[in-house]
C-alpha cells in the first residue's frame, strides 16, 4: 500500500505530511503566526523565523569539516560544500557551463536572453540581477549599511563586508586546486586560477588585446581614449590609474609607507619595499630564458630580454640612433636638449636624469643603501657594490690591450691606459694644469673657486672634498649606539650594524 498523501484544496499540490501541507495553507491565507521578538517580523513557517534568528544571535550551527566555515542555515552550507567537491550540477542549456547554485543559473541565463528585470527609478539603468539594482541604488544614496564590529569600517555591499572580515580572521576559504595558493576572496581565487589556464576574457574592443580582469581592461581602455580621470590636487597633474595618482601624491607630501623590518629603510611604493627585500634574502626569481641570468626585479630581466631578441624599436629623430628600451631613448634625448629638469633642494644643483639626482643626494645624507653580503661594506652607488665584489671573487675583466694588466673596474682600465698614452686630457681653464682623471680636475678646481659644497648638517662645517667631509661627518656618530634588530648587539655606526646583519643573520 503507497505511502498517505495531502491534497492542498486549494491549488492541489501534494505533500507526504501534514504539516508541510499547513505550512503550504499559509501562502493561499497569508497568515503568519510566527514573529520574530527581537524586530517585528512575521514568517509563514516556523523553521523561517528559527532561521532569522540567527541574524540577530549571529549563531551559526552548520560548519564544513573541510576549512572550518561556519554557516546559519544547512543549505547555504551545503552549498559551499560544492567548492570542495567541485560539484556543479546546474547546467546552461546555451553554452553548457555549470554552476554550484541553482540561483547562479538562473541569473546566468539572462545573459543569452538580453533580459534585465530590474531598472532604477532614478537613472533608468537596467540589471540582470535585484542585488546589482540594490547596489547601484546606494551610489545614488551613499548609503554604506554593512558595519564592521571589530573595527567599525562601512561597506555599501554585505560581500564586501564579509570580504573585509577575513582580514580580521586571517581565513582564505578559497583555494586553487591546481597549486594550492589560498585567498580571501573569490574573485582573486578566479583572477588567480587564469594563470594557470591562460585564460584572458575581458577583451579590448579596439586593438583585441586580452585581460585577465576587468579593471584591467577599463584602465586598458584610457590608452586608446586619453581620459585621465584622477587628478592631483596640489599641481592639476592627471592620471589614467588611480594608483598612480597615488604615488604621485608622496611626491609632494614626502610621505614613505613601505618601511623594511631588517634595516629600516622606508620607500614610497610598496613594489620598491618588495623589491627592495630582495637585497636582505637574496632572492632572484626573474630568469631569462635565453642565458639564465637571474634578476631580483622583473622590469631589469624584461630589459635583459631585448639584448638577445629585440630589434631596436625605438629612433632618436635627432640623430637617428636607435634603443632597445624607450627609457634610453628619453633619457638620450637630453644630450640633444640640454635639459635638466631634476634639481637638488639643498644644493640647488640640476640634473638630466632622476638617477643622477637620487646619487647626488646621497652626498648629503651619507646614506649607503648598497651592502656587501660578504664584509658588510656600505655604497652610495650600485655600480661601486658590484665593482666591490671583485675584489672578493678575484675578478679581473678588463684587460689592458698594451701590456696585460688587467683591472677590475672598467673606470681603471681607461686611467691606466693614459700611462701609455701620456694623454692628460683634463685641463684646468683656470691655470692649465692638467690631469689624467676627470674628478681630479673638479677637486683641483675648487682651489680656485675655494667651493665646499659638502656640508655637513649638524655643524654646519662645509669640505671641498667628498671623502673628508665623510670622515667629518663619522666623528658625530661616534658614542651613538646602532642595536641589530634581531640578536640586540649594539654598535657605534649604522655601517658596523649592517655588516654584523649580513655575516650573521643571513
Amino acid at each position: 500500500m503507497g505511502k498517505k498523501l495531502f491534497d492542498c484544496d486549494t491549488c492541489g499540490k501534494k505533500f507526504s505530511q501534514k504539516e508541510n501541507l499547513n505550512n503550504h495553507y499559509r501562502i493561499h491565507t497569508g497568515e503568519k503566526p510566527f514573529v520574530c521578538g527581537s524586530c517585528g517580523k512575521e514568517f509563514a513557517v516556523k523553521a523561517n523565523l528559527t532561521r532569522h534568528g540567527r541574524t540577530h544571535t549571529g549563531e551559526k550551527p552548520f560548519a564544513c569539516d573541510s576549512c572550518g566555515r561556519e554557516f546559519r542555515q544547512k543549505i547555504d552550507l551545503e552549498r559551499h560544500l560544492r567548492i570542495h567537491m567541485g560539484e556543479k550540477p546546474f547546467v546552461c542549456d546555451t553554452c553548457g557551463r555549470e554552476f554550484t547554485q541553482k540561483g547562479n543559473l538562473t541569473q546566468h541565463v539572462r545573459t543569452h536572453a538580453g533580459e534585465k528585470p530590474f531598472s532604477c527609478d532614478t537613472c533608468g539603468q537596467k540589471f540582470s540581477r535585484k542585488e546589482y539594482l540594490e547596489r547601484h541604488l546606494r551610489t545614488h544614496t551613499s548609503e554604506r549599511p554593512y558595519v564592521c564590529d571589530i573595527c567599525g569600517k562601512r561597506f555599501a555591499k554585505k560581500g564586501n563586508l564579509e570580504n573585509h572580515y577575513r582580514i580580521h580572521t586571517g581565513e582564505k576559504p578559497f583555494v586553487c586546486n591546481i597549486c594550492g595558493k589560498k585567498f580571501n576572496v573569490k574573485v582573486n581565487l578566479e583572477t588567480h586560477f587564469r594563470t594557470h589556464t591562460g585564460e584572458k576574457p575581458f577583451v579590448c574592443d579596439i586593438c583585441g588585446k586580452g585581460f585577465t580582469q576587468k579593471v584591467n581592461l577599463e584602465t586598458h581602455l584610457r590608452t586608446h581614449t586619453g581620459e585621465k580621470p584622477f587628478v592631483c590636487e596640489t599641481c592639476g597633474k592627471q592620471f589614467n590609474r588611480k594608483g598612480h595618482l597615488n604615488r604621485h601624491v608622496r611626491t609632494h607630501t614626502g610621505e614613505r609607507l613601505y618601511v623594511c623590518d631588517i634595516c629600516g629603510k622606508s620607500f614610497q611604493h610598496k613594489g620598491h619595499l618588495v623589491d627592495h627585500y630582495r637585497i636582505h634574502t637574496g632572492e632572484k626569481p626573474f630568469i631569462c630564458d635565453t642565458c639564465g641570468r637571474k634578476f631580483t626585479v622583473k622590469g631589469r630581466v624584461t630589459i635583459h630580454v631585448r639584448t638577445h631578441t629585440a630589434v631596436p624599436r625605438f629612433v632618436c629623430d635627432t640623430c637617428g640612433k636607435e634603443f632597445a628600451v624607450k627609457g634610453n631613448l628619453t633619457k638620450h634625448m637630453i644630450t640633444h636638449t640640454g635639459e635638466k629638469p631634476f634639481a637638488c633642494c639643498t644644493s640647488g644643483k640640476d640634473f638630466s636624469w632622476k638617477e643622477h639626482l637620487e646619487r647626488h643626494l646621497r652626498t648629503h645624507t651619507d646614506e649607503r643603501p648598497y651592502v656587501c653580503e660578504i664584509c658588510g661594506k656600505q655604497f652610495q652607488h650600485k655600480g661601486h657594490l658590484v665593482d666591490h665584489y671583485r675584489i672578493h671573487t678575484g675578478e679581473k675583466p678588463f684587460i689592458c690591450d698594451t701590456c696585460g694588466r688587467k683591472f677590475t673596474v672598467k673606470g681603471s682600465l681607461t686611467i691606466h691606459l693614459r700611462t701609455h698614452t701620456g694623454e692628460k686630457s683634463f685641463v684646468c681653464d683656470i691655470c692649465g694644469r692638467k690631469f689624467v682623471q676627470k674628478g681630479d680636475l673638479t677637486k683641483h678646481l675648487r682651489t680656485h673657486t675655494e667651493e665646499k659644497p659638502f656640508e655637513c648638517d649638524m655643524c654646519g662645517r662645509s669640505f671641498a672634498d667628498g671623502s673628508n667631509f665623510r670622515k667629518h661627518v663619522a666623528t658625530h656618530n661616534r658614542g651613538k649606539r646602532f642595536t641589530c634588530s634581531v640578536c640586540g648587539e649594539t654598535f657605534g655606526s649604522n655601517k658596523d650594524r649592517n655588516g654584523h646583519f649580513q655575516q650573521k643573520h643571513q
